[in-house]
């Protein structure tokens, strides 16, 4: 990546160029990257909240989200922390202290959200309207779409729900939620698909209300032009925005 490709924001970018990779986890740079100019586009916007992530783990892309926050906004963090042993919580602890996401910033939730209603989820997150939702918790088609319906009944009406390992050949129909979720919902659009940098560091998918589509296409395609693959995606009827590291296509 050239320096040009970066959110923007100085403290996201510090973590992200000396940091990110520290922190052990699955989410890329590219990614955070993208997600990190997402949530500073939204505070040029106006559009205010809290985030969520789900699937904390230990940190990596939550501290991106959190560094990445106005004042008075807060990240909230999911996770039961007990896998791959008891020190998730604490490492993820040390690891914002580390990095500079004040204990102030941000809540962890030892919540199962399978186990949750809207309405809990909406008061564990503080109330109010999330603005972005990072969803990489349990990978399977229920949790999946419990998730998605937990996200869209606390999501801004501008907001964004991140969802990652889309495409990822280690859950090759979690991907079957996704299109389900849309076709009962179609109000709700993919709006891009952000590739992924290798195996461990899956594709993720980006999904807001259809009018919001409007506030981030086209800033996409013209913020990471050395990224776009011009063709798009197909997307259950139409064109989504494609960021890829390599935009190419084969030869023919």
């Amino acid at each position: 990546m050239t320096d040009t490709f970066k959110t923007g924001i100085p403290s996201v970018d510090r973590y992200l160029a000396k940091g990110y990779d520290e922190v052990r986890g699955f989410s890329s740079r590219f990614s955070a990257t993208i997600c990190g100019h997402l949530l500073r586009r939204q505070s040029e916007l106006g559009i205010r909240g809290s985030v969520a992530e789900i699937g904390t783990f230990e940190g990596r892309f939550f501290i991106a989200l959190g560094l990445a926050l106005d004042e008075g906004e807060l990240a909230y963090g999911f996770d039961l922390f007990a896998w791959p042993g008891s020190q998730v919580l604490e490492r993820l602890l040390a690891n914002a202290d580390a990095h500079g996401l004040a204990r102030d910033r941000f809540t962890p939730r030892s919540f199962d959200t399978g186990k949750l209603t809207a309405g809990d989820f909406s008061s564990l997150t503080g109330g109010a309207p999330l603005r972005f939702i990072h969803i990489d918790g349990d990978h399977s088609l229920d949790a999946l779409t419990q998730d998605l319906r937990l996200a869209q009944a606390s999501l801004h009406p501008h907001g964004l729900i991140c969802i990652d390992d889309m495409l990822h050949p280690a859950f090759p129909f979690l991907v079957v939620a996704v299109q389900d979720y849309l076709k009962r919902n179609p109000e709700m659009r993919l709006i891009c698909v952000i590739d992924r940098e290798d195996i461990v560091q899956g594709p993720k998918f980006l999904i807001c209300r259809f009018e919001a589509v409007k506030l981030y296409e086209t800033d996409l395609m013209e913020s990471f032009k050395a990224q776009h693959l011009a063709i798009g995606g197909d997307a259950l009827g139409h064109v989504c925005v494609v960021l890829t590291p390599y935009p190419r296509l084969g030869d023919v």
